[in-house]
């Protein structure tokens, strides 16, 4: 190997790095006492520190990283992290007997959220949303997507997404924004349906217009939109070349998974009620199946599921948050790779995929999740021996150090 250009070369040792690569020879592609050099914010080099080449031997800075953990940059692809307010009376609800289809066709549920974020000005539903992401940053979430879908009219949706545009600029870490237009009815349409699915897809060009938007996703489900209006939705983005994904199977086998997958969705998210005809489909389309534990918690919902079925149709598999008022007021990634390995019998291994390349995958970024040369610099330095670690402690943070794009964060 040739000398490589030192300058701005930053080479980080004594570290224990789990490159989560596909294929690597070792479980979660772990090398004992290994290095990374890092230059242009992107990965030079990755391996175990007896290979370094002589040509790095000379970085302009090197960090010890005293035996620490590294791994790829956590990554939340699921989440509706700008709202406003909270629906803590409806989790008590719950607790009492109510179901969350009996709150919704009540008036609570989203559209309770979409009253408290419609009252919102754009400062104020900024501030609290903040406070939620610089949460999961404390965790080692360097990258999230974002959804709206409580604002329901195009002045409010915009806002939502113009808030996690902002959000990303100030925090630092990348936001992918996802609209989420087609997640419940308005009040002002009640009963007009169509009506509403007309006025999503008219929302949609404003949108992708103002750079708002960089996926597409809607709720197909028996309290939301039938599989003929969602893929009208889905229609209307595909003209946009904007990519989908969508809410699929969480109360009901509706058939969303096959129909997102049939669009070349980037993902399926929830799928409690997969059928194999939805996983096969999924199999075939290389749609990501983002499950979400958080939610199937709090619900204290009892059907998992289809692990097995997704293994078997070789269906990727990724874990996030889903981050929102109603049904996951999470903002922990690490207690959702727990919950997925303790409800979903998940692997270790398969739960830290799916916050790092699986996760990259349902978002189309290439470019981050796995350590690897020329990839983004996005890892974490953490206070723990095993990748499994990560997994089995609750309530605990053993995050140390936060690299984005080689700087530490």
């Amino acid at each position: 190997m040739g000398r490589m250009r030192t300058e701005g070369l930053q080479l980080w040792t004594n570290a224990r790095v789990a490159t989560l690569a596909v294929g690597a020879a070792t479980p979660y592609g772990l090398i004992e006492d290994g290095a990374l050099a890092v230059q242009d914010g992107r990965i030079a080099w990755v391996g175990a520190r007896k290979e370094l080449p002589l040509a790095l031997d000379d970085a302009a800075v090197e960090h010890d990283a005293q035996g620490a953990l590294v791994t790829p940059g956590l990554i939340d692809c699921h989440t509706h992290l700008v709202y406003g307010g909270d629906r803590a009376a409806e989790f008590e609800a719950r607790l009492n007997g109510a179901s969350y289809e009996e709150i919704a066709r009540a008036g609570g549920g989203i559209l309770a959220t979409v009253r408290a974020t419609r009252a919102a000005d754009e400062e104020s539903l900024f501030a609290q949303s903040r406070r939620r992401l610089r949460a999961l940053c404390d965790e080692g979430v360097t990258t999230i997507e974002i959804k709206s879908g409580y604002g329901l009219s195009l002045a409010e949706e915009a806002k939502c997404l113009r808030v996690a545009r902002r959000l990303g600029a100030s925090e630092g870490v990348t936001v992918r924004t996802t609209f989420l237009g087609a997640h419940a009815v308005p009040p002002e349409f009640d009963g007009r349906p169509e009506d509403y699915v007309d006025a999503v897809c008219r929302m949609l060009p404003a949108l992708h217009a103002q750079g708002l938007a960089d996926a597409v996703d809607a709720f197909c489900e028996r309290i939301g939109f039938s599989a003929a209006q969602t893929r009208r939705v889905f229609d209307a983005a595909q003209a946009l070349d904007l990519p989908v994904k969508l809410h699929a199977e969480q109360l009901s086998d509706s058939q969303g998974a096959a129909l997102a997958a049939s669009f070349g969705a980037l993902s399926c998210d929830h799928l409690e009620w997969l059928s194999d005809t939805g996983a096969r489909a999924m199999g075939q389309a290389g749609s990501v199946a983002v499950l979400l534990p958080g939610a199937f918690y709090f619900l204290r919902e009892t059907r998992v599921p289809p692990i097995a079925l997704l293994r078997e149709h070789r269906v990727p598999m990724a874990l996030a948050t889903d981050c929102n008022p109603g049904t996951s007021p999470c903002t922990s990634l690490l207690l959702m790779l727990n919950m997925g390995c303790t409800l979903f019998r998940l692997t270790p291994e398969e739960a830290l995929a799916g916050v790092t390349r699986n996760a990259a995958r349902a978002l189309a970024l290439d470019d981050r999740g796995v350590l690897a040369p020329g990839l983004r610099a996005d890892f974490v330095l953490w206070d723990a021996r095993h990748p499994a670690e990560l997994c089995y402690a609750v309530g605990f943070n053993p995050r140390r150090t936060t690299v984005i794009e080689g700087r530490i964060a």
